[in-house]
């Protein structure tokens, strides 16, 4: 074995042990302190750069100061008209505007346009002096409580508006935990023994800790939503718990062979660890890969999520390696009776790979049509943010948009606030809006106090998730406001349009991020296994896993496919930076699985196996592992779905069906038919690309990689 870095690292930390765990005891201690102890708040603004609803935003801060916190709106409903109960509406307004951080509550007696049509329903804007995720939540819970307390007697009084979503949307609740415990189960059935088990948790946990309190000081200077730490944790769990199980499976192989403890360490990290590493990069670059979006929150997340992989790796290489030093030829000890045997070879494994390698084009086949008939829903995705519609039906926030919806129509839910910097053009583009189809009624406009800007908000007949919103939106834009405003500049803003720049933002990307996430994937591939045909065949896989995935998560979620009994409220539009944010972990962790495979496979090529030959033995020593890893992903990402943040359940459901299936299907089926039919072009490397790759550290002495010379020979 050559003593290459990472065998010299393993080493150190093995010898090391008691300094290496005292040092990351007394650094995880200093950074989680500094993290969770000063951590700012978050920010889940979505939006900004140069859309035209960003420009009309910064357009109303700089000339409608008094609008620069959110919005709160009290929901009115009276059998009976709301004339009639016209003192306990003031009574409750009065209380509201005495709430934190209110700055105005607009009554609906004698404001026009606030009383619908039957004289049933009407609404009280209630204008705040910060935006949502600054309000404090023990303060809006108690405005809906006494808001729902009023009710009755005929009279339905409901509170919406971002901030009340918010404070009724649990946080990470009890989802880590429980992946978590679904990981110690796993591990226990795979290693059958605690203390064995124990130390792939043990690193998990050093890694993702260090790793979110990292996310909190990098906070300071990029914020991150609120949804950034959970998402991150999940991922940082899952990936964490796998490297170390690699690792600590190849070390007990080691054992097994009759290495020494120390030996059978720096074996681990030569192999597994090596590949470990090549794998965590690879999921570190394909996250940083979202900063060709230019979207703030959307890098923060990618620098979230990123910093919290590589944490979880640079654990399992140092850390791990310390902590086998300890528990040396005792790491089977406090074995649980009649779990996992351990055998070299599991002979289901090798009688599959035989299954498929005999029928490889009828394997292959059947494989990439069930792929291609998961991925078709995908044909059909929409994209649009989560809103009061798309709630639990028992929260104040839907209650908010069934009375609404009800008295005014749906469009209520979904206002478009118009602002011009000609005030004089304001009325005249108002009375265009207004007579255009699929805008049920416009405000009066008003002039800004210092008379530079005037606005005015259309509210359009269709609600947020309607596909026809959107059409609206840019007929408005790109017809009807220009032919009305003619010289005046004159932007649709507000959150619906906010929304629908963000989805056009990117559908206009995505090509992007998928050419710079598969190219540098594609690198860093052809840099490990040194195969052009491997490094494409796993760009390719990994694409139709992916679809398959998106395929999936829209039936789920906008087709409403079970989607009632995996806690979705209703059918909705896939949130936007979902399938976006999906696309590079899914990718990264699809190589990771092809890493941890194909190395192995490469191993025995390399110590003189025909290609049938090393696909058999590396699919029968990986397989086990393999399903151990995935099965501890999926119940992890899975385990979102308990919580009640829609966005993280649709990411938690996208990455959990994708590990399934590639974990399965394209592991365990594409990948030894696609190489039985390839045979020795596996292994096929142009010289001159031979020349340009950097060398790596490889596991063991093996010949050079096959060429186009020794392929005709």
């Amino acid at each position: 074995m050559h003593d290459g870095p990472l065998v010299r690292l393993a080493r150190f930390c093995y010898r090391r042990r008691r300094r290496v765990l005292l040092l990351w005891i007394a650094g995880a201690a200093i950074v989680m302190a500094a993290g969770f102890g000063f951590a700012p708040a978050a920010d889940n603004a979505f939006g900004g750069g140069d859309t035209e609803s960003a420009r009309a935003q910064n357009l109303i801060k700089d000339h409608f100061p008094e609008q620069n916190g959110d919005t709160l709106t009290l929901a009115i409903h009276a059998d009976g008209g709301v004339a009639g109960v016209r003192p306990r509406v003031e009574k409750v307004i009065g209380e509201l505007s005495h709430g934190p951080h209110v700055t105005s509550v607009t009554s609906p007696y004698g404001t026009p346009g606030q009383v619908s049509p039957d004289r049933r329903t009407a609404f009280a804007p209630i204008q705040l002096d910060r935006i949502s995720a600054e309000m404090p939540k023990a303060g809006v819970l108690k405005m809906i409580s006494d808001v729902r307390d009023a009710s009755g007697d005929g009279l339905t009084l409901a509170l919406g508006g971002s901030a009340v979503t918010d404070a009724e949307t649990p946080g990470g609740g009890p989802t880590e935990g429980i992946g978590l415990l679904a990981a110690v189960i796993v591990l226990l059935v795979a290693f059958g023994s605690l203390l064995a088990m124990g130390l792939p948790i043990i690193t998990a946990v050093f890694g993702i800790g260090t790793g979110l309190a990292g996310i909190e000081l990098v906070a300071h200077a990029l914020p991150a939503p609120s949804f950034g730490p959970i998402v991150a944790g999940l991922i940082g769990l899952g990936v964490g718990v796998d490297y170390a199980l690699f690792i600590v499976t190849r070390f007990r192989e080691a054992l097994d062979g009759g290495a020494d403890p120390e030996e059978a360490t720096t074996t681990a990290i030569a192999t597994a660890g090596r590949s470990v590493v090549f794998a965590g990069t690879t999921v570190v670059v394909a996250l940083l890969g979202l900063f060709v979006m230019q979207q703030r929150l959307l890098s923060a997340v990618a620098v979230a999520a990123s910093l919290t992989v590589l944490m979880t790796m640079i654990a399992a290489v140092t850390l791990l390696p310390a902590l086998l030093g300890f528990t040396g030829r005792d790491i089977d000890r406090f074995r649980v009776p009649f779990l996992a045997r351990r055998t070299g070879r599991p002979p289901l494994s090798e009688r599959w790979a035989g299954v498929i390698q005999r029928r490889p084009v009828a394997a292959g086949v059947i494989a990439t049509v069930l792929l291609l008939v998961l991925a078709a829903p995908a044909l059909s995705m929409r994209l649009s943010f989560t809103d009061s519609s798309t709630q639990p039906h028992d929260t104040s926030s839907y209650a908010t948009h069934r009375i609404l919806a009800d008295g005014f129509g749906p469009g209520y839910d979904a206002p478009l606030v118009v602002v011009s910097r000609s005030p004089g053009a304001a009325s005249a583009v108002a009375a265009a809006v207004g007579r255009t189809p699929g805008v049920a009624t416009v405000t009066p406009a008003r002039t800004s106090r210092d008379g530079a800007a005037a606005l005015f908000v259309a509210y359009p007949t269709t609600g947020m998730q309607d596909a026809a919103t959107p059409r609206l939106v840019h007929r408005l834009r790109d017809t009807v406001v220009p032919r009305a405003a003619g010289d005046a500049r004159v932007l649709i803003g507000g959150p619906n349009a906010g929304t629908i720049d963000f989805s056009d933002s990117v559908r206009s990307r995505l090509p992007w991020l998928i050419a710079v996430v598969v190219g540098l994937s594609l690198l860093l591939l052809l840099v490990l296994v040194r195969s052009v045909a491997i490094a494409v065949k796993a760009a390719v896989m990994n694409l139709l896993s992916i679809a398959a995935a998106y395929g999936v998560l829209t039936a789920v979620v906008q087709w409403g496919w079970l989607g009632h009994q995996l806690g979705f409220p209703t059918g909705m539009p896939v949130t936007p930076w979902v399938p976006l944010f999906m696309f590079p972990i899914l990718f990264g962790l699809s190589t990771d699985y092809e890493v941890f495979l194909i190395s192995r496979v490469r191993e025995e090529y390399d110590l003189g196996a025909e290609t049938r030959t090393a696909v058999t033995r590396g699919l029968a020593r990986t397989a086990r592992v393999i399903t151990a890893a995935a099965a501890i992903m999926v119940f992890v990402f899975l385990s979102v779905l308990l919580v009640g943040q829609i966005e993280v359940k649709q990411v938690g459901l996208g990455l959990g069906v994708a590990v399934l299936i590639d974990a399965t299907v394209v592991r365990m089926v594409l990948v030894p038919a696609v190489m039985e039919l390839l045979g020795a072009v596996n292994w096929w490397l142009p010289g001159w690309l031979a020349r340009v790759l950097p060398a790596v550290e490889a596991p063991a002495t093996a010949p050079p990689a096959l060429t186009e010379e020794s392929i005709r020979r």
